[in-house]
């Protein structure tokens, strides 16, 4: 039997993954999002394109690229957002380009969109969409979170929980759903997820190189 001959092999490759998180308003999609980009190595946060003003703290190009309602418009025409909505009066976005970039890279990214969003990077990208929803607990827990975190009028939060239902609706259309009832649970689920989907095989493009190199 001949001595296990020694190779040098390539670095780990792979491709990047777009982690979807979605959620009826006040589920606490953005906390979990949060944790798991303080957490997570090569996790990066996708930077979308609004039409709504900043708020106090945001700043263009590093929470959102801050655009006109026509500039929204043009993008949106020439094919170059990977999703789009209008959500309570205000438009957003997924630029295409830098997502298929990091994607090529093997840089992962979290997005915090809807539903509808969700469906639309899914079909534009089938094979790197890994996408979970995010329940509450209980409906009565929903609304009180929204009256918590609000000064909204009553007939407001009425429509953001009509809303809430709407989305809620969906919660079959995606890979993985969580209940939030703990929230460091939560976040431990959601980033488990994440490491068992970037150890799939068909991820790991690396992989036929390197068991290549397993010859004797």
């Amino acid at each position: 039997m001949s001595e296990l001959q020694s190779k040098p092999t390539e670095p780990a490759k792979r491709r990047g993954i777009c982690f979807v998180l979605s959620a009826p308003s006040g589920a606490g999609k953005s906390t979990i999002a949060n944790a798991l980009r303080a957490s997570q190595k090569n996790l990066s946060h996708s930077i979308s394109v609004t039409t709504r003003p900043p708020r106090p703290g945001e700043s263009d190009g590093v929470h959102y690229h801050f655009i006109t309602q026509e500039q929204f418009e043009e993008q949106a025409k020439n094919g170059d957002l990977l999703e789009w909505a209008t959500v309570f009066g205000k438009s957003y976005g997924t630029p295409k380009a830098p997502v298929e970039q990091q994607l090529a890279e093997g840089k992962d990214l979290i997005f915090d969109i809807d539903w509808q969003g969700q469906q639309q990077i899914k079909a534009a990208l089938p094979n790197d969409v890994v996408s979970i929803f995010i329940l509450p607990p209980s409906l009565e827990e929903l609304q009180q979170r929204l009256i918590n975190r609000a000064s909204d009028h009553p007939n407001e939060i009425n429509k953001r929980m009509d809303a809430a239902l709407n989305e809620i609706s969906h919660w079959k259309e995606f890979d993985y759903v969580i209940i939030n009832n703990k929230l460091d649970l939560a976040i431990h689920e959601a980033e488990s997820i994440l490491s068992c989907e970037r150890l799939k095989t068909k991820r790991q493009i690396f992989l036929k190189s390197f068991t290549d190199s397993f010859s004797r």
